[in-house]
């Protein structure tokens, strides 16, 4: 069986330790060197080509965000941030997706090797997605800008857009929202991320999209122009009152493995909006949304899935692909205009 080769990028000897131990305890991932910086890496990887590199962002002589740029622009390859899933560090670590990290994960804590149990299975996970990652796929997100679809045409005032996405997620999110008019139908979005990154997500997003986006909180109406980003820590859900969709958020059990959950969303939506739903699948690792897709493609719902060419990883949007439930399997910068033609009066 040929292993996965790790490189860890970290200036703490201490974390280059632990990182070691926990990365190097499982048959097929093996942690080939360390570096200590980034000047140190450039050469590592030079020697040791290796299939995915851990890399944290507060480094001395270049800090992890500059090497990540030079790096995707010389020589793209599987990243993963090691950074601080805190309110603080979540800027940094979204610059890091948006330039081409695959993901993310926190630094190891813990007093005992026994507390890093779950965070040895996480990272394990994280490696081995993200040694199957497709680099090509960032290139055609990042680097091209969105286009923004004209306001003009009137949409159905009784259409709701449902999207569910994880890794790789963000900038495919960023790059659908962008395309959006200001009267498009409200879109509700779950994204698996930390709780301390949801509303910084959804501020950076607002900045850069013609519509509002925001993070979800219970009891706001569903307006046109208006995207509703699920809390990290919190499931969305929706409901009616006085002939009006009001959003929902529960702390509950994870669902398929997540909180917030797509399939929790997608159920949701499908009891309440019913046929006139429309829902996405963007890039992510393992199967949440495929069952709540589901359940609004039996209801008559609209149903569409990003395409492998385009995804990160294609194992949500292939999951919904592979129940025979997707509708439209759509190239990323075709999503929004796909979307669209569901929505409009005719």
């Amino acid at each position: 069986m040929k292993k996965i080769k790790v490189l860890i990028v970290d200036d703490s000897e201490l974390i280059r330790q632990v990182l070691t131990e926990i990365i190097s305890g499982t048959d097929d991932i093996e942690v080939i060197a360390t570096a200590e910086d980034p000047i140190d890496a450039r050469a590592k990887i030079k020697k040791y080509n290796p299939d995915v590199l851990t890399l944290d962002i507060e480094m001395p002589k270049m800090d992890g965000i500059t090497f990540l740029k030079n790096l995707m622009r010389l020589r793209p390859m599987p990243v993963i941030m090691i950074s601080t899933l805190t309110q603080i560090g979540a800027p940094a670590t979204l610059d890091a997706l948006e330039i081409g990290a695959v993901d993310y994960i926190g630094k190891p804590q813990g007093g005992s090797w026994g507390d890093l149990k779950g965070y040895a299975d996480t990272i394990h996970e994280k490696i081995r997605n993200a040694a199957k990652a497709n680099m090509a796929a960032h290139d055609k997100v990042v680097y091209k800008p969105a286009t923004r679809l004209e306001k003009s045409p009137n949409y159905k005032r009784t259409k709701v857009i449902c999207v569910g996405s994880s890794t790789g997620g963000t900038e495919a999110m960023r790059e659908v929202l962008q395309s959006m008019p200001p009267n498009c139908p409200p879109i509700l979005l779950a994204q698996h991320i930390p709780v301390a990154f949801s509303a910084s997500l959804a501020d950076r997003l607002n900045r850069h999209c013609d519509i509002t986006v925001r993070e979800a909180k219970s009891g706001m109406p569903l307006e046109k122009g208006n995207a509703y980003i699920a809390p990290g820590d919190l499931h969305l859900t929706l409901h009616k009152k006085d002939d009006r969709y009001i959003t929902a958020c529960f702390d509950g059990e994870n669902v398929s493995g997540h909180k917030p959950s797509v399939d929790v969303l997608f159920k949701s939506v499908a009891k309440k909006v019913g046929r006139n739903a429309v829902s996405i699948i963007l890039t992510g690792m393992g199967r949440d949304g495929a069952e709540g897709m589901r359940d609004i493609f039996n209801q008559g719902g609209v149903t569409i899935v990003q395409d492998e060419a385009t995804s990160v990883v294609w194992g949500m949007p292939g999951a919904a692909a592979g129940l025979g439930v997707a509708q439209h399997v759509v190239p990323i910068k075709m999503i929004a205009s796909e979307v669209l033609k569901h929505c409009k009066v005719t």
